[in-house]
């Protein structure tokens, strides 16, 4: 997938690949992610989960340098210090690339860190340096990717974040051996879902822009978190209905609206949502080249109409994740919990962006299916006792005549 930026509708410029889709793009997760069995030490910010004043992007480094209200957030690093941190940025220490350049693995005071270093000759710039800073510099969020500092020195632009041993989603769910259950993807689907609620909660709505599976990073506990901030925007306010901009994001997750139109709203956010949540369901990715053999390699295009009709959504949900009985063996089908994720999918995918739900509504709906899951497995568990002492006895009375 490529970020891609559109000057007027017709005039599309792909940004560079990304040099390997093995990593996926993925901005601070591992190139292989083992779990850790005892998670090491972090840094950590002490900052609220709601910023008091919300900061305005800078126009650039110069007027930032000038603004120390950053500072009282984020540790500002030297050159040095990172450099000696990922053992002087040694290919050994790569973790990841993308269009903002290359991220190493580091070491600062005890902590695992992740270390992004801005491409000078890259497509993107200060510009979406200095959004990452601002936005992730001043929120705090368990669902946001925690920026711990950066360094500005000289041409030096870097980022340090925590360090995600899992690495991203991208990175497990287009696996040919996925193990990503039923519920692991529901409780991501939650995590990103709740992620994207609270940019789009505050007194100044954040729109992210860019939802796509490689910005969804992994920490030990499979927790999910969003990652790479470079292109999010301030949302309209003051009775405006959206926010003219140029278009910029990913193919095959930007809304059509947007799109065509330049209009951004959060419900852009929420189409590229339903993209993913698409994506989990099916375990396919959102565009697919045509050397892979698929009959439309456009996935909402082929999937969406199929996720309201039961009888055909099983044929198409991902074979690799282990369904809530009864659909775990395709044989009674599609469990009610698949086909109400389906149908939040199909929603969020709307063509028409004033029908589809808020994030706050998509949360709703995320957290009673997982409810429910939980309830009818613990009621099926106890239900499997008596059974299971039942099926023990009648084994040791066999035994005793023996």
């Amino acid at each position: 997938m490529h970020r891609w930026f559109i000057a007027s509708c017709g005039d599309i410029r792909a940004a560079a690949a990304r040099s390997s889709r093995r990593r996926g793009g993925d901005a601070i997760a591992p190139k292989s992610a083992p779990p850790s069995p005892s998670p090491p030490p972090r840094l950590r910010k002490t900052v609220s989960e709601t910023a008091a004043v919300m900061l305005a992007v800078p126009k650039d480094v110069e007027e930032f340098r000038t603004m120390p209200a950053y500072g009282t957030n984020l540790e500002l690093f030297t050159y040095d210090q990172l450099r000696a941190a990922t053992a002087d940025f040694s290919p050994e220490q790569i973790v990841g690339e993308g269009g903002f350049g290359v991220v190493y693995k580091g070491l600062i005071h005890g902590a695992v860190v992740a270390v992004k270093q801005l491409n000078p000759l890259g497509h993107q710039g200060d510009r979406e340096w200095l959004t990452e800073v601002s936005y992730l510099g001043q929120y705090n969020h368990p669902n946001l990717v925690e920026l711990i500092g950066y360094c500005c020195e000289d041409d030096h632009r870097l980022l340090v974040y925590e360090y995600m041993a899992n690495g991203s989603l991208e990175n497990h769910l287009f696996r040919r051996s996925c193990n990503l259950s039923w519920t692991t993807r529901m409780k991501i689907a939650l995590d990103v879902a709740r992620g994207l609620a609270f940019l789009h909660g505050g007194d100044r709505p954040i729109i992210y822009r860019d939802f796509k599976t490689s910005n969804i990073l992994l920490d030990t506990d499979m927790k999910a978190k969003l990652s790479d901030f470079g292109l999010a925007k301030e949302g309209p306010r003051g009775g405006k209905t959206h926010v003219s901009t140029r278009v910029m994001g990913t193919y095959g997750y930007a809304a059509p609206e947007y799109v065509a139109t330049g209009h951004l709203t959060a419900m852009s956010d929420v189409y590229g949502f339903g993209v993913v949540l698409l994506e989990m369901l099916v375990g396919r990715r959102a565009l697919e080249p045509p050397a892979a053999g698929c009959s439309k390699c456009n996935l909402v295009d082929w999937a969406r109409p199929i996720l309201i009709r039961p009888k055909k959504l099983e044929r198409i949900v991902d074979r690799r994740m282990a369904l809530p009985a009864p659909a775990a063996d395709y044989g009674g089908g599609v469990d009610a919990a698949v086909e109400r994720v389906a149908r939040l999918a199909y929603d969020c995918l709307s063509q028409n962006p004033k029908v589809r739900p808020t994030m706050g509504r998509v949360v709703h709906v995320l957290e009673a299916v997982l409810a429910d899951h939980h309830h009818h497995a613990g009621a099926a568990a106890a239900a499997a006792r008596p059974a299971a002492a039942a099926a023990a006895a009648t084994a040791t009375a066999g035994r005793l005549y023996v």
